[in-house]
């Protein structure tokens, strides 16, 4: 049985620009997919296709059980979305946004003004709730848009970079919200460029890239696929790095990363906090000084370089140097935004 969000070969072009390239998803109900991807990967690309915004070219696509291209209506009546940027009406209030959404799914107009009260509070909107939105600052409008997707509680949720624009305090409010929501059942499509977002909140991890899917799994499973743990350290002199890269090598699963600039030493190892002090010892045994020294797990930073080869939040310049740029025109990002 597919998932309450499926996809199966989503191929999505515009003009020579292959914007889907047979894109697989699976996502069970009641747990929260994290999509990943670069700048212009394909990510909203397919949460428009998902969510009847766009027509793929070719490929099944299922939301709720219910075959996207064949019956969109229905979809459309079974899904939340928000997407990248504020869509409200600046001159209606908060509260008259949130009954409006209410209304347009048909529900009473007394249940519509008691569950925009309730978003209100929970988005940290009361306050404002009867000022119009236009008077509001852009993490405001952010928030008014999230709550207006959650009008009407839809089993399947569609979350584009959501906490974008947020401080960090709204960004760790909405991630309540999200587990709230998730823990009643709904199922999320969330895409993100914040990675700690996702490994805090996705069951599932799928990165994307130039339109493909190239990596998936828990992010556990992900970043043992990049490599275990390593020991970093960062020595007090920089004659001393010769040394210390001895010492390590001698530790080591792997070859012994060095930084000149920084004096940072980096070792795959196994082991843990064990040989972690005998490297401590040896160094100390040495007479190497050391100002940090430390064992760390992979994170999904090291994960998302490894598969993409950069960043997540690396922008473009306006040469088109930075992510991507090689194999990305200008045209595809457009096509992605």
């Amino acid at each position: 049985m597919p998932g309450a969000i499926y996809a199966e070969g989503l191929v999505k072009t515009f003009g020579d620009v292959r914007a889907l390239d047979g894109v697989d998803l699976d996502v069970p109900e009641g747990t929260v997919l994290g999509l990943l991807g670069p700048n212009g990967a394909g990510k909203t690309t397919a949460v428009r296709c998902l969510t009847t915004l766009l027509t793929p070219d070719s490929g099944k696509a299922v939301v709720a059980g219910i075959d996207v291209l064949k019956h969109p209506n229905e979809v459309r009546r079974s899904i939340g979305l928000s997407g990248q940027f504020a869509a409200v009406d600046e001159y209606l209030t908060g509260r008259e946004n949130l009954q409006m959404v209410g209304q347009l799914y048909q529900m009473k107009a007394k249940e519509a003004k008691v569950r925009a009260s309730e978003l209100l509070e929970r988005f940290n909107l009361a306050d404002a709730a009867d000022r119009t939105s236009k008077t509001y600052s852009g993490g405001m409008r952010r928030r008014l848009d999230l709550a207006a997707a959650l009008v009407v509680s839809p089993p399947v949720m569609f979350m584009d970079e959501p906490t974008t624009g947020l401080d960090p305090r709204n960004r760790l409010q909405l991630w309540e919200v999200i587990q709230e929501l998730v823990a009643g059942g709904t199922t999320l499509l969330l895409t993100t460029q914040y990675l700690e977002e996702a490994d805090h909140l996705a069951h599932d991890i799928c990165v994307i890239d130039h339109g493909r899917v190239i990596a998936r799994g828990t992010s556990d499973q992900l970043k043992a696929q990049t490599g275990g743990e390593r020991v970093e350290l960062v020595v007090h002199e920089r004659e001393h790095m010769t040394s210390a890269a001895e010492i390590l090598a001698g530790f080591g699963k792997g070859e012994t990363t060095v930084e000149q600039h920084t004096r940072k030493l980096t070792v795959p190892v196994t082991g843990g906090a064990k040989l972690l002090a005998e490297v401590i010892r040896e160094l100390d045994t040495r007479g190497i000084e050391i100002d940090d020294i430390g064992l760390r797990r992979p994170t999904l930073d090291d994960v998302f370089i490894s598969l993409t080869g950069h960043v997540a939040e690396e922008k473009e310049d306006e040469n088109g140097s930075g992510a991507g740029a090689a194999k990305q025109s200008k045209r595809k990002k457009e096509a992605d935004k």
